[in-house]
């Protein structure tokens, strides 16, 4: 490992609270706040955008009350993880629609791990962002 290092400019501290911050907003986000209508609605073959817009919007107002609150000049990146979950959430309610995937199912459930995966790795990118502004 001589010729690989893992030295960081990154400030610690900042990072570690973002993470923690947008990781519970994730958490209200995608599990308290989501009701039946729309964890349903966002996966299903027709009327699908109506649900998964109220959800993506959840996730978009409350990163922006976090940005407000902390970070109030970047508050653009609330409308970019509006955007970001509208792109991951229609990917993995088009398969799970598409294809008819349930809970009994491997893939519904690979489905699910690789899209909380994908939003824990955007989470970390906007903690890391932040951190750095």
């Amino acid at each position: 490992m001589d010729s690989f290092t893992l030295g960081s400019s990154v400030p610690v501290g900042p990072l570690i609270f973002w993470v923690v911050l947008l990781s519970i907003k994730h958490l209200f986000g995608d599990f308290f706040l989501q009701t039946k209508w729309i964890a349903e609605g966002k996966e299903a073959k027709t009327g699908w955008a109506e649900p998964l817009l109220v959800h993506c919007a959840i996730h978009g107002a409350l990163t922006l009350a976090l940005l407000l609150a902390f970070a109030p000049r970047l508050w653009f990146l609330g409308p970019v993880d509006f955007v970001i979950h509208i792109v991951a959430d229609r990917a993995k309610g088009y398969f799970v629609a598409r294809f008819g995937f349930g809970p009994s199912e491997a893939w519904f459930w690979w489905l699910l791990g690789i899209d909380q995966t994908y939003h824990r790795l955007t989470d970390f990118g906007l903690a890391l962002f932040l951190a750095l502004h």
